[in-house]
This record gives structure tokens, sequence and C-alpha cells, in this order.
């Protein structure tokens, strides 16, 4: 072999992968390994993450009533008529609490609040109420 000396060029050659995209450098697994190399990892929490703030933001429309109510700061409550027929209606009936309550499909704890005057008057179980003891418990509005 006769030529002039062969040079050998030493150089290292780096082969790279390309760049991984946001949605990979976020990956479990990718963070890890990222972890593993040593290299620098930044964790940014986003201004509601976790919280379920949007959900209990929106004022309800009862919320929204009150506050915008200026003197009487209540909810409005069974009128004594309807409690009485309420009550008048299931011991005709034969009911206890318990029983109507099942019957409408509701807790007896409801039931108990109607008749006590407590709970706020909800249309859809008064109609179910009505349907249930064969009684007209709304008058003429």
């Amino acid at each position: 072999m006769s030529g002039g000396p062969i040079a050998q060029d030493w150089e290292p050659v780096v082969i790279r992968k390309k760049a991984p995209t946001s949605a990979a450098r976020k990956d479990e697994k990718a963070v890890n390994a990222a972890r593993r190399a040593g290299a620098e990892i930044e964790t940014v929490r986003k201004a509601t993450a976790g919280s379920n703030k949007a959900a209990s933001s929106s004022t309800s429309l009862n919320t929204r009533k009150l506050d915008e109510e200026t003197e009487n700061l209540s909810h409005e409550k069974v009128p004594s008529e309807l409690k009485k027929a309420i009550m008048q209606g299931r011991t005709d009936k034969k009911l206890t609490q318990a029983q109507l309550a099942q019957l409408i499909n509701e807790k007896p704890q409801i039931i108990q609040e109607y008749e006590s005057g407590k709970a706020i008057p909800n249309q859809q179980i008064i109609t179910k109420l009505e349907r249930a003891l064969g009684v007209k418990l709304r008058g003429k509005k």
C-alpha cells in the first residue's frame, strides 16, 4: 500500500431525533425520561386547574333574586294553606310521610319540610303531590 499516510477524522458526529412536540413533552414517560437525563423540567399550574371554580362561579337564579331583593332577605316558604292541604290529603289517604314520599319518589325529609313549612316551594314536587293525593294544591294564580 503505497500512497501517503491515511488521515482519520475523529470529529464526533451527533445524530439527534427531532424535538418532541408539545403534547409529547407533557407526556409522563417523556417527563420521567427528561428527569433521568437531568434536563430542566418546568411545571406550570394553570389558573383554575383542579378547582371547580367554573361550575360554582355562576350564581343560581335564586341567589341572584335574593341579592337583588332589598328588604325581605329570605327564600319563599311554603304557604300555610299548602301545608294544611298536604297534611289533610295525606291523612285522608291514611298515608305516613314516608309512604307519601315513596309514592312520589322523593325523600321523607322533603314531605316533612313541606308540612313544617321550611321547604322552598318546587312546582314539580307540588305537581307530584297533587297527583299522588288526588288533591288540587295550587289555587288559581
